[in-house]
């Protein structure tokens, strides 16, 4: 099947037909990973993961250092 590809924003688009979003069980919304490889572009869906597991995904290797955000500038409290 072919379909056609459109300018959007500063990006360029793909329309997937209806018929395809049902079987691939993708809506507006999902989020999707987009690869190139062998002159193909991949489209592939990717679960929402919830918090749980992105606390999981946390090493020591790959946390974070504190941020200092500066004083107190309203009424904030930290």
């Amino acid at each position: 099947m072919q379909t056609k590809v459109a300018k959007w924003g500063n990006s360029l688009g793909v329309r997937i037909p209806q018929w395809v979003a049902e079987k691939a069980e993708i809506n507006d919304g999902t989020i999707v990973e987009v690869s190139f490889k062998d002159d193909a572009i991949i489209i592939i869906k990717k679960n929402r993961l919830s918090l749980e597991e992105m606390l999981n995904d946390i090493t020591a290797e790959n946390l974070h250092d504190e941020l200092d955000t500066g004083s107190v500038v309203g009424r904030e409290i930290w």
